[in-house]
């Protein structure tokens, strides 16, 4: 509870920022992440034998340079279970979403990504009474409804076989995470925990895509080292705000990634602006002003 008590102190503005944080380096990972898989021809399975180990080695780093409290309290009880329900759980995840990315084009992936935050919200007000916040529940389902209806064209989207499995695990099994994640954090440090989930993570891809590495040009292997660096700093920033701000809220800010992710597509790959885009964008901010001015101080 000191944790908790200690970033509390940042105050509330501080704290929207965390997922906002999050968001902005997990939209640039994104767009360099499709740079890398379809621009510089990497192949998924060289993309997870090298990116995983690299991540991993980034957040050591920062866990060497903050120094959490490590102690065996932190693994009592059922919070080694949680811990290896959350890799497993990642493992999972990456492994589909990266398989999808190879074969279908980066905005349909970010419909399918922006789906996550509604169940994970709805798993998180059923099993967690501090996060029955009916403004924002409304708001994040606004949200959703609305960066769909922007990517939407020709009244349908169409799913590749690889990105309805990633679609099945994300709304069924993928939001448990950010409630064992909650859990843990209680007694865990969010650098601390980043960590451990990301080496297990590590650990149970690398027997199967570590041999693929060699495969990396050095022009690519610099761009999954930056792609390393932003996830590891986003996924530390995304814990930092479920410790502090709860799962819903943390949703509903994070859900400016997918349309950070676009407007990175437009300025930097040349993709074409869409009035539709810039609604939703423009509606998810005013979202999240609401939820600041109404926040209690």
């Amino acid at each position: 509870q000191s944790q908790c008590k200690s970033i509390n102190s940042f105050g509330v503005g501080v704290n929207f920022l965390f997922p906002i944080l999050a968001a902005a380096l997990e939209a640039s990972a994104m767009t360099l992440d499709k740079v890398a898989l379809s621009v510089q021809k990497l192949s998924y399975k060289s993309y997870l034998g090298i990116n995983f180990p690299l991540v991993t080695i980034v957040l050591l780093i920062v866990f060497l340079i903050i120094r959490p409290p490590i102690s065996s309290a932190l693994f009592a009880g059922k919070l080694p279970l949680l811990i290896l329900l959350c890799a497993l759980i990642s493992f999972a995840v990456n492994l589909l979403y990266y398989r999808a990315l190879s074969k279908d084009n980066l905005n349909e992936m970010q419909i399918v990504d922006l789906l996550f935050g509604l169940p994970t919200a709805l798993y998180a007000s059923i099993f967690f009474v501090d996060e029955r916040k009916p403004i924002i529940l409304g708001l994040i389902i606004l949200v959703s409804i609305v960066v769909v209806w922007s990517h939407w064209e020709k009244h349908h989207f169409k799913i590749a076989k690889r990105t309805s499995y990633y679609l099945i695990w994300i709304v069924t099994i993928a939001p448990f995470s950010p409630l064992a994640i909650k859990e843990l954090l209680v007694v865990w440090h969010p650098v601390a925990l980043t960590a451990i989930i990301s080496a297990i993570t590590t650990l149970l891809l690398a027997p199967i895509y570590l041999k693929y590495a060699p495969r990396t040009s050095p022009k690519a292997f610099l761009t999954l080292l930056v792609i390393s660096i932003f996830n590891g700093l986003a996924t530390i920033f995304y814990y930092f705000s479920y410790q502090v701000s709860g799962i819903v809220l943390t949703m509903l800010l994070f859900s400016l990634q997918p349309i950070l992710v676009y407007f990175a597509s437009v300025f930097f790959l040349k993709e074409r602006l869409h009035w539709k885009k810039l609604s939703a964008f423009i509606i998810i901010l005013i979202s999240i002003a609401i939820i600041q001015i109404t926040a209690p101080q």
